[in-house]
């Protein structure tokens, strides 16, 4: 069926919106900040900001991904947008009075807006090109990537600029500065984003016929499923080196003896986390997303045992290398759920997926958190919460290989 719509103008504003959700990815810019003037120097509980938006996003992305099979994506995204935008103002207020708040707002709030941008806006664009199902997933969140590379820099203007040499008070007016950034293009972005009519297909284009072509399972019927259950507590699993070293990049680098470039840190991990989406979104094209994901969980579980071997600056190069295994995480797995579970639900489907990224979100921060705070004097102390990400990347590959195609065909 032919479409008038160009289905490059989607893609765009995903690309757009995924840019400002990429925000997500510098928390290291803010953690000392917040952890010494709001938690009074808890690392484990400012990380859990960070970890409490992740998880957030899952549940955002399940509830974001049921409200656009019935309103569509353009409403979606502009109430995500909007939710963002006001978690990340009110949480400019915070004070070491109401750490909670902190919590309740960048976290909560923050993830599930981001959630019911991110699920949606992938969801739209797989369903625009089947053809390229992966390269587009890698395209979309790759955005995502490289809005750590844009906001980094402009965070740490922000935050030395304003700030005034006072911990914490660029950083919180950093967010009110980011929620009006959030809310235009969210909106504008918003309005750009729509789905092909049904049964849509690129001219020139026809699909390969095999039972993942034609499933096109509804949530109800995919919770029934085995696959979901070991999709979700992989990404769980796969994830958690890489958001240790998102949310202490910058502490770590700092710890040794880096200060003074410890930003590259920052700017390591987002980037080639960027890249990392986009290279491997079109690696699982031709390799299959089973095989990659395989792949870069044995690069992660190798990976994460290197960093108490990396000294100086290759400690940069170990931070960038994680980051480029993480990132492929990001493009696959959304890419796989489609795969399995067909695209026309996959905003709610992959949301669930999404669930278990949030909880090891959570687990993984706190786990960096406990031991960053161990290695205070001495950041060698911190690599047992390595170790722990590595045998976590190992029990997934596991959980990886037991994933079989699902069979069922709908119309």
């Amino acid at each position: 069926m032919k479409q008038k719509y160009n289905r490059i103008i989607p893609v765009i504003a995903a690309i757009a919106i995924q840019l400002c959700l990429g925000t997500a990815y510098i928390w290291s810019v803010f953690q000392n900040g917040i952890a010494s003037s709001i938690f009074g120097g808890s690392n484990a509980d400012a990380a859990l900001t960070f970890s409490l938006l992740l998880a957030l996003l899952g549940i955002g992305g399940t509830i974001g991904g049921t409200l656009q099979n019935k309103i569509g994506p353009r409403i979606t995204v502009i109430i995500g947008g909007l939710i963002l935008s006001i978690g990340f103002f009110v949480a400019s207020f915070t004070t070491s009075s109401v750490p909670w708040l902190l919590w309740l707002t960048y976290g909560v709030l923050g993830g599930i807006g981001m959630g019911f941008t991110y699920s949606t806006t992938i969801a739209c664009a797989q369903k625009w090109f089947p053809d390229k199902r992966g390269f587009v997933t890698g395209i979309i969140v790759s955005a995502l990537g490289f809005g750590g590379v844009v906001f980094t820099p402009i965070v740490e203007s922000i935050i030395s600029t304003l700030g005034k040499g006072i911990p914490g008070q660029g950083e919180l007016l950093s967010f009110r500065i980011l929620s009006f950034i959030f809310l235009i293009v969210c909106t504008v972005g918003g309005l750009m984003v729509k789905n092909p009519s049904e049964g849509f297909k690129p001219e020139g284009w026809t699909p390969k016929v095999s039972a993942t072509d034609t499933v096109a399972l509804t949530t109800l019927e995919v919770i029934k499923t085995p696959q979901l259950y070991l999709l979700t507590f992989s990404l769980m699993l796969a994830c958690m080196g890489g958001l240790m070293m998102i949310g202490f990049a910058k502490p770590i680098a700092i710890a040794r003896g880096l200060a003074e470039t410890a930003t590259i840190g920052v700017f390591a991990i987002t980037m080639f986390n960027a890249f990392g989406r986009l290279f491997w979104g079109g690696v699982s094209d031709k390799l299959g997303c089973k095989k990659t994901i395989i792949l870069l969980l044995a690069l992660t579980a190798v990976l994460s045992l290197c960093v108490n071997i990396a000294g100086g600056y290759m400690i940069y190069v170990l931070i960038a290398c994680i980051g480029f295994a993480y990132g492929g995480f990001l493009s696959t797995f959304p890419a796989y759920t489609a795969e399995l579970f067909g695209t026309k639900y996959n905003a709610t489907n992959y949301g669930i997926v999404l669930i278990g990224f949030g909880i090891g979100a959570v687990a993984s921060s706190i786990i960096a958190g406990i031991y960053k705070d161990i290695a205070k004097d001495d950041i060698n102390l911190m690599f047992p919460a390595f170790v722990i990400a590595s045998l976590a990347a190992a029990v997934a590959i596991i959980m990886v290989l037991l994933v079989k195609p699902v069979s069922k065909k709908s119309g």
